[in-house]
């Protein structure tokens, strides 16, 4: 049902923007936070109701990460330069992100390889095949995709891993890709492949320590499980 009530017209308490204010941008709500970046609604309905009918209907903001413009065109509410907002808003986030992680980083253990990728991958809805170049040192030399799609013998091949760790002239990489499922654990194709990998590895001289899987906020690692 429509609403005719304006942000303006909420208590001064509950509007977004003196809340803000008041208590800082960590005391709002996703909704308000979008309400604030949106501006403003439509005749009827208030910024803040458009915020928490784009979230009810993308199941809150994890999904809103992938959304598209098109997407976000057909919300009631929702026209050209919102939208624009919206996308621009989630790249920034993105981006800021990037900045945060610390691509010097020495790996130590097979969670320090995951939780350096895991904001990046575990909301994509493709399969996203990376490896982390390390030094001798296992500290970080570079995160490189090498494929996106399905995991298959035919889209990862062991050239296209080994190309770039003979360019950085790595001593070691580790495997790792996400699932867009959320179950990190391992398909047989990717238990084979990454054993084939694994030997290739061992003809260059260059060790392949581990195959991470992402999942939705966790991560399965083939070292730890023993499966490599």
């Amino acid at each position: 049902m429509y609403s005719d009530m304006r942000i303006k017209d909420l208590p001064f308490d509950d509007r977004p923007r003196e809340k803000l204010r008041e208590y800082g941008a960590n005391f709002l709500s996703n909704a308000e936070l979008i309400a604030l970046v949106i501006g403003s609604g439509s005749v009827k309905r208030s910024a803040l109701d458009v915020s928490r009918d784009l979230l009810n209907e993308n199941k809150g903001l994890e999904s809103i990460i992938n959304i598209g413009y098109e997407q976000l065109m057909q919300f009631d509410g929702i026209g050209d330069a919102k939208a624009c907002k919206i996308l621009a808003s989630v790249e920034l986030a993105k981006r800021f992100n990037s900045i945060k992680r610390d691509h010097s980083k020495k790996i130590t253990c097979p969670c320090d390889a995951a939780y350096l990728v895991m904001d990046d991958l575990k909301f994509k809805t493709k399969e996203y095949f990376n490896i982390i170049l390390l030094n001798t040192k296992n500290v970080v030399q570079e995160v490189k995709n090498i494929s996106i799609g399905s995991l298959n013998t035919s889209i990862v091949h062991p050239r296209e891993v080994f190309i770039e760790a003979i360019k950085h002239s790595s001593a070691s990489i580790i495997l790792i890709h996400n699932h867009p499922s959320g179950d990190p654990r391992p398909s047989k194709e990717d238990i084979n492949l990454t054993h084939r990998l694994f030997e290739a590895g061992e003809l260059l001289g260059i060790n392949v320590l581990d195959h991470v899987i992402i999942g939705e906020a966790k991560y399965y690692s083939m070292k730890e499980e023993g499966l490599i």
